[in-house]
């Protein structure tokens, strides 16, 4: 069930008005969660509900198990193990077997070996990614004695399912999101109308700025070699405001929709687009899957605490799995190998740890510094969205190539034809608008956390700016798109 579908206009508030009104007690509650949960994810096909709740099923056995063996190191660490090879090659079959099924049967081919290798048509379960990395948070944490295992199987699936952030994250931990299921709730208003605020933001940036990109883009990109340079990075910027207002529009919508029921997740995005360099951009994006990785495979490989050339080693270990995690194409894992590279030139540098802090924090603009940190760092980001978007590394390659080496003779003699940059500058404007409105926000948890200090102290005011968002996605909103990130 998409959030920008009319099924999900009905699904929330009936799920709501049932939550509060109707399903008081805790365990009531979890258990409307879980069928709401699952209605929720069957909407697209009923099929995905089995591997869910296999997956649900065996990370609350495995926790079982390693409180069963506690103190007994050696069997916490089969049990553990046992449930991460199962669920990683639940992911490696649905996600990955026809990738490396082709590509070894390429490499052998190269020496004149064909392999009977057969692929298979298989279905992709939607955020199938997402669910399996929060199932094995679940079990290292337990393993590692973060959070003790829950015997109360209802609020565990809960937990794996939980609707709002089920196909596209925050990839929640077990030690943030199982105890809030683990505890009564209360409705809190306060809490409910923020929420209602950050989903009506995130509905503007997926429906009008995200759904109208995406039209642009998918109708230019395939025709990258017959147009100007200037014109293919304005679509490379295109889909770079697309991605992030797509993804951290989902965000927004699940965060604030789970704030209507009473929970607190993880902040995903925080202004990526407005960061200093490329590490600090990477604390600001997908921060979930960022600290997940960080944690659980950056870590445990040592870290920062090795010397320098080591430390370049386990990022690369880690984009390289990042890349891949994205999808089961090239494009990705050099995506993830390209920024790779970009961390570990400023490691080198040492400024890896540096900019904790909002940008021009107390001030309205930016240094002359600043500014030019923050452009150098969204042109390279930029460059990496349209490694990303490109559908095969030929592509990828054929794409920057003719953007760099075309970029300026062509495009001056064409920007009065067909170039399409007169398209793309009137779909960048809007996006621009929505950054500026995020600037002046960018010390809060979303663009619509007001504060108490007029004008917004006055709920006329507040009012007057929930109609105008509500009237600009009534009329400017794209045509449906599906999320991007629902295909990882």
């Amino acid at each position: 069930m998409l959030f920008n579908s009319f099924e999900f206009l009905v699904f929330l508030p009936i799920v709501f008005l049932l939550y509060w009104f109707v399903f008081r007690s805790r365990r009531w509650q979890n258990l409307l969660v879980v069928v709401a949960s699952y209605v929720f994810y069957g909407w697209w096909d009923w099929r995905f509900l089995l591997l869910i709740a296999i997956t649900s099923l065996c990370s609350f056995g495995s926790g079982l198990l390693l409180e069963h063996y506690k103190g007994q190191r050696r069997r916490q660490q089969l049990v553990s193990a046992a449930n991460i090879v199962l669920n990683l090659g639940i992911l490696g079959v649905f996600k990955y077997y026809n990738f490396f099924v082709e590509n070894l049967d390429a490499l052998f081919g190269a020496i004149g070996w064909h392999l009977d290798w057969v692929t298979m048509q298989i279905i992709l379960p939607v955020g199938i990614s997402f669910y399996t990395f929060q199932a094995l948070s679940y079990t290292i944490d337990v393993y590692q004695k973060k959070l003790p295992a829950t015997h109360d199987i209802v609020e565990f699936f809960a937990y794996i399912s939980f609707f709002p952030q089920l196909v596209a994250g925050p990839i929640e931990r077990a030690t943030n999101l199982l105890p809030q299921f683990q505890r009564d709730r209360q409705f809190d208003y306060a809490k409910a109308v923020d929420g209602c605020r950050q989903m009506l933001w995130g509905f503007l940036k997926k429906l009008v700025i995200a759904d109208n990109c995406a039209v642009v883009v998918n109708e230019y990109w395939n025709q990258y070699a017959e147009l100007p340079g200037l014109t293919l990075f304005l679509l490379g910027v295109l889909f770079t405001f697309q991605i992030y207002c797509d993804f951290s529009g989902y965000s927004d919508i699940a965060i604030g929709c789970a704030r209507l029921f009473g929970f607190n997740l993880m902040r995903n995005f925080n202004y990526p687009y407005f960061s200093r360099s490329i590490p600090e951009f990477w604390r600001r994006w997908h921060i979930s899957l960022t600290t997940w990785f960080r944690d659980y495979i950056y870590f445990p490989l040592g870290g920062s605490r090795c010397d320098k050339w080591k430390i370049i080693r386990n990022v690369y270990i880690v984009w390289g799995i990042s890349g891949l995690w994205h999808g089961a194409n090239w494009t990705f894992v050099c995506w993830g190998l390209f920024h790779a590279t970009l961390l570990a030139i400023y490691n080198l540098f040492g400024i890896n740890t540096k900019y904790q802090h909002v940008v021009a924090y107390g001030r309205f603009l930016p240094s002359i510094k600043e500014a030019f940190q923050m452009a150098l760092t969204f042109f390279l980001a930029v460059i990496g969205w349209i490694i990303f978007r490109a559908e095969t590394m030929d592509q990828a390659v054929g794409y920057l190539s003719h953007m760099f080496t075309q970029f300026l003779p062509n495009s001056m003699l064409r920007v009065g034809s067909n170039s399409g940059i007169g398209v793309m500058l009137f779909q960048i404007a809007p996006a621009v608008l929505m950054l500026f409105v995020e600037w002046l926000q960018r010390d809060k948890q979303h663009a619509l956390q007001f504060s108490a200090a007029r004008p917004f102290n006055y709920r006329v005011v507040r009012w007057f700016i929930y109609y105008s968002i509500l009237l600009i996605i009534a009329k400017y909103a794209g045509t449906s798109q599906s999320f991007i990130y629902f295909q990882f």
